[in-house]
């Protein structure tokens, strides 16, 4: 009896095994890439024993209810009209279906893969577990190999493509890294410096004290500081009174480090009244803060939120990621997913900053549309949870370089960038000039690819479509989500780097601008009892375009093309227009 029982459980466990070994190897296509990624060179097998953080994204159960509450909550004619969740809220849909959490779980088991080490997000929809390449090569289907970065020489260990077992298909949205060769160093920043513009001259008081009667001084149309802007955008009257909540947030990336002392350098020379206000750092996955080594990038984001937005705190999230291929397998080394590394950092955070602006981005297509999903619904929480997200737009007008599609067929099409295109960030682009503004010729625009045209803008997008007629028909998506959704200034900013002063421009100045502008709508909004902004282009579309100067004059070449022009009303140069305070607090 004993034996038959044996033998009877052998071959229920040989049939379970069976089953199991079926249903994981089951491998269906998740993404690939026709060819090896522009930019990207083949070095070589990655060796087997080289250790990595393998990252999968589960499907989260409630993120359909998330983003329709999202919606609900941005629009102002909703009875719930920014009734913003707290971070216990999102988690709670956030979080994955029993079952998801279950198939992973016996997916990593029949690989060997010990679950209980993994590292979760409180909401459950990420695990991070630390894998073999030959691990990860069996799990999923691939295999995985050494590429070099030419302009930056990084290294990575990435694959053309990757699959998952069909039964995982409805409970994994993405794994990573894979076939996204974007890292921090080779994400494409929104600035370039400008040497022939000579810094301003000392003394020059119109620069640096807001004028009394708000006029603009006519050195503006060259050269940009914070009184500027101030004077351009109407806020150099408002001063900052919920500084106790309120604060403002800058992404960094690349190794780009603020440094507190050229800040001081700044605004004594442009700011007087704020001098000896600094900003916190805060670091992550191995952030720098190297005070010894200035960024362009993060010293131009952190001078002119601060310029404008004092006295509200202002924080700098240096995020790292060192290059995650070393010789040596043993030597634990980072996935440099930037966008990852942040977004799960902050909403891990039970308080997070109402502002945030980002002044990096991909072309679109060069990101896998599941990465790209996944990450675009990651700022959909974001807005979810009362922040507003800036991004630049991007510098390269319709499109840089060459402008070839990376399907196979080399076709010339006009490119989108990534996060830009995501709709639930709002874009900035760029303009240049006093009376009036014009759009400046790099501003970023255009229509994503990946990302169907929300409702909120449909009017607006449809407008200028009719009258852009058929120019330009098959080098954009014209259902896509079109950006940028406003602008401001882009050209001539004037930023301390190492205690010199120098000329910058770039969509990467428009984005803090914008970001600080905002800023103090939210320090109004909190003022006088109202919620922070959170999720803000239903409420821009839909009522407040007359918060804006429309820009009307100015175009955005690339791709060999003249590229879209600006008009009247919203277009893909410089969306909605550049920000008028006054006209903003009492809308929004």
């Amino acid at each position: 009896m004993l034996w038959s029982t044996i033998i009877l459980l052998a071959a229920a466990q040989s049939c379970a095994a069976s089953v199991l070994s079926r249903r994981w190897d089951d491998l269906l296509e998740k993404h690939s890439w026709t060819d090896i990624p522009r930019g990207w060179q083949l070095k070589g097998p990655a060796p087997a024993d080289h250790m990595f953080d393998l990252r999968i994204g589960l499907k989260p159960d409630g993120m359909e209810k998330l983003i329709e509450n999202l919606m609900e909550i941005s629009d102002p004619d909703h009875a719930r009209y920014r009734q913003h969740l707290n971070k216990e809220q999102v988690d709670a849909l956030l979080a994955p279906h029993v079952d998801s959490t279950a198939a992973v779980e016996d997916w990593l088991n029949f690989h060997g893969v010990d679950a209980s080490s993994a590292r979760r997000t409180d909401a459950g929809d990420w695990i991070t577990l630390r894998v073999s390449v030959e691990q990860a090569e069996r799990m999923l289907g691939t295999k995985y190999t050494i590429y070099q970065h030419g302009p930056s020489a990084e290294q990575v260990v990435r694959t053309l493509s990757y699959s998952l077992p069909k039964a995982l298909f409805s409970h994994v949205d993405v794994v990573s890294p894979t076939t996204y060769f974007g890292t921090i160093r080779s994400m494409k920043k929104t600035n370039f410096l400008q040497p022939d513009k000579s810094p301003v001259s000392v003394g020059d008081e119109a620069l640096i004290v807001p004028a009394a009667n708000a006029a603009v001084p006519s050195s503006c149309a060259t050269t940009i500081t914070p009184t500027c802007l101030r004077d351009l955008y109407n806020t150099s009257t408002y001063v900052p009174v919920r500084t106790n909540v309120n604060s403002l947030g800058v992404a960094g990336y690349l190794s780009e480090f603020a440094i507190t002392s050229d800040l001081q350098t700044f605004l004594q020379k442009f700011r007087p009244d704020a001098a000896n206000s600094s900003f916190s750092i805060v670091q992550i996955n191995g952030g720098g803060n190297n005070q010894n080594d200035p960024g362009v990038e993060a010293n131009l984001d952190i001078q002119y939120t601060t310029g404008i937005s004092f006295p509200t705190p202002n924080i700098y999230y240096s995020t790292g990621g060192s290059p995650p291929f070393t010789p040596d397998s043993n030597m634990p080394t980072d996935t440099n997913e930037p966008y990852l590394d942040f977004l799960n950092f902050l909403l891990n955070q039970t308080s997070i900053p109402q502002t945030i602006s980002t002044s990096y981005g991909d072309d679109e297509q060069t990101v896998p549309l599941d990465y790209a999903t996944s990450v675009c619904n990651l700022f959909a929480v974001l807005g979810s949870r009362g922040t507003t997200v800036f991004f630049a737009s991007g510098d390269g007008g319709v499109g840089g370089g060459s402008c070839q599609s990376n399907n196979g067929t080399n076709a010339v099409v006009f490119q989108p960038i990534f996060p830009a295109s995501c709709p639930f960030v709002t874009a900035v682009g760029a303009t240049t000039g006093i009376n009036p503004e014009v759009a400046a010729s790099f501003s970023g625009g255009g229509f994503s690819r990946y990302f169907a045209q929300p409702t909120y803008q449909s009017s607006a997008v449809n407008t200028f479509l009719n009258g852009l007629g058929s120019q330009f028909n098959g080098l954009f998506n014209k259902t896509g989500r079109a950006y940028p959704d406003l602008s401001a200034q882009g050209e001539g900013f004037q930023v301390v780097v190492g205690g010199r002063t120098v000329s910058v421009a770039g969509t990467s100045a428009s984005t803090p601008t914008v970001a600080a502008v905002f800023s103090l709508v939210v320090d109004w909004c909190l003022s006088v009892g109202n919620p922070a902004l959170g999720f803000i282009n239903p409420a821009i579309y839909a009522k407040a375009s007359s918060a804006f100067t429309d820009i009307a004059s100015g175009s955005n070449p690339g791709c060999n093309t003249a590229g879209f022009t600006a008009g009247k009303g919203w277009d893909p140069v410089t969306g909605l227009g550049t920000p008028i305070f006054p006209k903003l607090k009492s809308i929004l």
